[in-house]
């Protein structure tokens, strides 16, 4: 996909994930992708850790729980989407599989689930069986609550050494697809919004 701004709506990315550990390489890495997207003009909002904390998502449950209908709320409003966890076990940590399972409170909008919405997935790991099992995970999960997964998925060996690390603390190589993939979720909102 071209780097080229289409349409001039400012969109409004929002990323959702990482760990309950403040600055784990699954945070790290949705920083630097919505700081490439406020750098291509769009609005970000980052959902992780504390944030996206939420009790078991349970359809029968009718009580008011305040920061998911936050982000239900948040996640209406997204015209993108960059997911990232980290690989548990060879999945999604069941942290990001909840805050997702709460999407299922939009499955009655004209715009239900990811609908319509280019979602960008990164998976870090200890290796890269875990990640590169989780970053297939993500892109499954995105294609069940009808998102347009970008062509390019992330997935970051954490336990690689990193030599001349960048201010996210990846190397060049990693910080060029994190790039990559954030500037595609930009540019297809963009082509979405305009077809719409």
């Amino acid at each position: 996909m071209s780097t080229n701004i289409v349409g001039s709506k400012q969109p409004f990315i929002v990323g959702i994930g990482g760990t309950i550990r403040a600055n784990s390489s699954t945070e790290r890495a949705l920083r630097m992708a919505l700081k490439v997207a406020e750098d291509m003009g769009a609005r970000t909002l980052l959902l992780s850790g504390a944030e996206i904390d939420l009790p078991n998502f349970s359809p029968e449950r009718r009580d008011a729980i305040p920061a998911a209908e936050h982000l239900v709320k948040v996640m209406r409003e997204a015209d993108g989407v960059i997911i990232g966890s980290p690989g548990y076990h060879g999945g999604v940590s069941g942290l990001v599989k909840n805050a997702l399972d709460y999407l299922e409170e939009m499955n009655k909008d004209m715009r239900p689930y990811l609908d319509g919405r280019a979602v960008g997935c990164v998976a870090t790991g200890a290796g890269w069986q875990g990640a590169a099992a989780t970053l297939t995970a993500l892109r499954t999960i995105v294609h069940a609550l009808r998102g347009w997964p970008t062509p390019v998925g992330v997935a970051i060996n954490s336990a690689e050494p990193v030599s001349e690390p960048n201010e996210f603390g990846f190397s060049a190589r990693t910080g060029e697809q994190i790039a990559l993939m954030a500037r595609q979720v930009v540019n297809f909102s963009r082509e979405l919004s305009a077809a719409a």
